[in-house]
């Protein structure tokens, strides 16, 4: 190709070096040079097509569409690095490329959910269905045809888009393509046949939504649970052991006493030392055999000693180390990962001519690709963030922390330091003692002193209620001067400190929604308004400021907050379990349970449902047991929820057992084991975050948390004015349009240059990155090791083969991790 050989970065080194304006140099800007042979393959681009030799502007044209084509394939790279996708999924051809665009955005991510949450809720309407939602069978198995369909649609774009061989290689695809299969077959019976049958594969349908790009979290959850099976399972079959050698005790030693019902037989005696792990029926099952000799609770003693509070605790010692050990190994792999990702979209995005770093130009390109909605004032910025040598060029050191820079939001710092500076000076003396008085120690204690009082009172009030109306038509006194006294507090906040810087604070925020709704609660009591009389109930949750005086108090609620997300994933994670176990529970004891069954059993008196007449009056004996049950999903859940409590759950467990078989017992405790399972996942999970941040603290004691990230960037006047041209004679309008308000601002303030502010928030990444900073040193050798190892076995073919194919056949470099 007659191409022009200079590079497009002319404008950042007259900015950065000379100074002055960039108008020169840019007419290289607009001209094409060769991307290097790393680059992608999308584009099918033959020789018999090329243009002639002479025809310059057409060469020109190529070699822009070749660039947008390496900018495109940089991005999905980086996105695959953030992800912690593998790249042997990476798009391969044209084609590829098309549906692995047309499956990768948030349209096809809600059509993903949809249908997942559509199968999961047609549970909700199919025998045994909730009443009130019940759907004729036509109806339910049309829908969940519908839904498989598209389901079908789906995997096909993604067969499109893998390639057949690559598809097949995907472990959890293929999982979802299996039961996809069966779902589909069991649709079409139901249709046929007009009659529902036992379909226990129905709790499978959870795979669909565990594949959902929105559930990448769960995903992890599931992947950790199963990663620390091994020494769980290692340390439940020793507690498995013990109880086995104490039922055999138990069994020789108490079922000589025919009233002693939980060791009569062997079943029995593993089964009721079974439910004493979980001490739901303890000291019940001791009481038969400690009234007729009390030396028997020493047996009960030795048990509970062994394996409630020796194995289950190692258990979950075991676990938390395990779990630790493994998001350790995540976060490097991650690393490591995000890492090779960019190190694919660095060799896509320099030149032959300049191989030494990326330009403004090509920076500018990937992020059109890489993050759409990103201003051309962002980007400029995110390019000088990154670029901490001060060259024109980003060098591959510096492009290593594209993942940490390009998340920052970026502001112009305000030229003033309060809000109420440019105020006449009685006004600004008036504001300003208002922020010096909203800022000392003696206003904040003053506050803490005033919740704590009102914390008391509340109680005092509570205490002295009796049954009844609780809520009085007279409001409180009491009501009205404490809110006062938070509204004033309020508005010195508010006019001290600017409403922005106000609201700016995570603290400051809670304070207000309080006060809001302590205000409507007040309204709701003047006016009578009983439906919203719940609001008064928030009052308490102004003590929870309290928690700011102490550092301790702040680093629990600090680390409660940082949880919410992977909590609500955890959460997500124990429902899948809940639907799965819910079906099956549905399959086989739907109706099982009702008001006065299990008369034959030990635990009648809790499904007694009986009325007698005492004298004049109707008396009702109820034992309220019946309603646990699996009549429908809504009942399962509930149920399977009292079970994790596992208060009293043997008595569920029993009634079900003697309406059905002794095998039933089976369903119950491998729910508990499974729950027991994701439970002390849970635990481990925050044990670690909270050991994690107070090491961190410890190591980090003068560092400031709080404020999250913060990046200071200057730009000059010259250098917005060598951008706008750029971005002219690329015919971007809405960009130039963007660079010239800052121009404008600048000219208004009698500026030379602006200082922006990039911000985001602190993530645990962020931590991890400097708690293991030495090991990361070591991680990255390693890697650089393993990648040179590598190296020379690819260059000999590559180094002979790679000038003379054209640009369809280009190999693309690519690391299967």
């Amino acid at each position: 190709m007659a191409v022009s050989m200079d590079d497009d970065v002319p404008l950042i080194l007259t900015l950065d070096d000379s100074g002055s304006g960039a108008s020169a140099p840019l007419d290289d800007l607009d001209r094409e040079e060769l991307p290097n042979e790393n680059g992608g393959s999308y584009d099918v681009v033959n020789d018999a097509s090329s243009p002639a030799a002479g025809d310059c502007c057409a060469q020109q044209s190529s070699a822009r569409h070749n660039w947008e084509m390496n900018y495109q394939e940089a991005a999905i790279y980086l996105q695959e690095g953030e992800n912690n996708d593998k790249f042997f999924t990476h798009p391969k051809n044209a084609k590829a490329l098309a549906a692995y665009l047309f499956a990768h955005n948030h349209l096809f991510y809600l059509m993903e959910l949809s249908t997942a949450l559509l199968l999961l809720l047609l549970s909700l309407c199919e025998a045994p269905a909730v009443p009130m939602l019940r759907l004729g069978i036509f109806v339910h198995a049309t829908l969940e045809l519908f839904a498989l369909i598209v389901v079908v649609f789906e995997l096909s774009m993604k067969m499109r888009w893998l390639g057949f061989q690559t598809f097949i290689r995907h472990k959890r695809t293929m999982v979802k393509t299996c039961v996809l299969f069966v779902q589909f077959i069991e649709a079409i019976v139901v249709l046929v046949r007009q009659t529902s049958h036992v379909r226990i594969t129905r709790a499978l349908r959870c795979i669909f939504l565990v594949d959902c790009r929105y559930c990448g979290a769960v995903r992890r959850n599931l992947r950790q649970i199963f990663q620390s099976l091994p020494p769980f399972i290692d340390i439940l079959l020793l507690l498995l052991f013990f109880m086995v050698i104490f039922a055999i005790l138990g069994f020789y030693l108490f079922s000589p006493n025919h009233s002693d019902p939980y060791f009569n037989t062997l079943e029995n005696s593993l089964v009721n030392l079974f439910v004493l792990l979980t001490t739901s029926n303890f000291p019940d099952v001791m009481m038969p055999s400690y009234a007729r000799n009390p030396w028997s609770c020493v047996f009960f003693i030795v048990y509970l000693s062994i394996e409630l509070y020796f194995i289950m605790n190692l258990l979950l010692a075991v676990v938390f180390d395990t779990f630790n050990d493994i998001e350790k190994r995540k976060f490097k792999s991650l690393l490591l990962h995000k890492r090779t990702a960019i190190q694919h979209a660095y060799r896509l995005l320099i030149t032959k001519q300049r191989p030494s770093g990326i330009s403004f130009k090509h920076f500018e390109g990937l992020l059109r690709f890489y993050k759409p909605r990103m201003c051309a004032r962002e980007r400029y910025l995110t390019f000088k963030a990154l670029n901490q040598s001060n060259t024109p060029l980003v060098s591959l050191k510096d492009f290593y922390n594209f993942y940490e820079v390009v998340g920052l939001k970026w502001k112009a710092k305000r030229n003033r330091e309060h809000w109420f500076d440019d105020l006449p000076r009685t006004a600004f003396l008036i504001f300003k003692g208002i922020n010096i008085l909203v800022k000392s120690r003696v206003f904040q204690y003053t506050m803490y002193t005033v919740v704590a009082v009102n914390g008391i009172w509340i109680l005092v009030e509570t205490f002295m209620l009796q049954g009844g109306n609780f809520f009085s038509r007279n409001v409180p006194w009491s009501y009205i001067v404490f809110l006062t006294i938070y509204g004033v507090e309020l508005l010195l906040k508010t006019t001290g400190l600017g409403p922005v810087e106000y609201l700016s604070s995570g603290w400051n925020l809670f304070d207000f929604s309080v006060t809001l709704f302590a205000f409507l609660g007040l309204m709701a009591l003047a006016f009578n308004m009983e439906p919203f009389y719940f609001i008064v109930v928030l009052r308490p949750l102004q003590l929870l400021r309290l928690f700011k005086l102490k550092k301790r108090y702040r680093n629990v609620l600090d680390t409660m907050f940082e949880l919410f997300p992977r909590m609500a994933s955890l959460g997500l994670t124990l429902l899948i379990f809940y639907y799965c176990f819910a079906i099956v529970g549905m399959e086989f004891f739907a109706g099982v349970v009702y008001p006065n069954c299990c008369n034959t059993s030990t635990v009648a008196d809790s499904y007694r449902w009986v009325n007698h007449t005492v004298g004049n009056k109707t008396v009702v004996e109820e034992g309220y047991y019946y309603l646990n049950n699996f009549d429908n999903i809504l009942n399962s859940f509930v149920t399977l929820f009292e079970l994790t409590v596992v208060n009293d759950w043997y008595i569920i467990m029993e009634g079900v057992t003697s309406q059905t078989t002794h095998w039933s017992r089976l369903y119950f405790m491998i729910f508990y084991i499974v729950t027991m399972v994701v439970m002390t996942i849970i635990v481990a999970f925050i044990l670690d975050a909270f050991v994690f941040r107070m090491n961190y603290t410890r190591k980090n004691q003068d560092s400031e948390e709080d404020n999250g990230i913060v990046l200071e960037k200057e730009i000059s006047k010259e250098e917005v004015v060598g951008i706008i041209e750029l971005y002219k004679r690329s015919s971007a309008a809405a960009e130039t349009a963007q660079l010239q308000k800052i121009v404008l601002q600048m000219d208004k303030y009698g500026q030379t240059s602006t200082l922006f502010l990039g911000r985001r928030s602190r993530t645990k990444s962020d931590l991890s990155m400097k708690m293991y900073e030495e090991e990361i040193q070591e991680w990255y050798e390693e890697h650089s090791r393993k990648e040179e190892s590598q190296t020379p076995l690819q260059e000999p073919a590559s180094a002979s083969n790679s000038s003379l194919k054209p640009l369809s056949l280009r190999q693309r470099s690519q690391t299967v991790i």
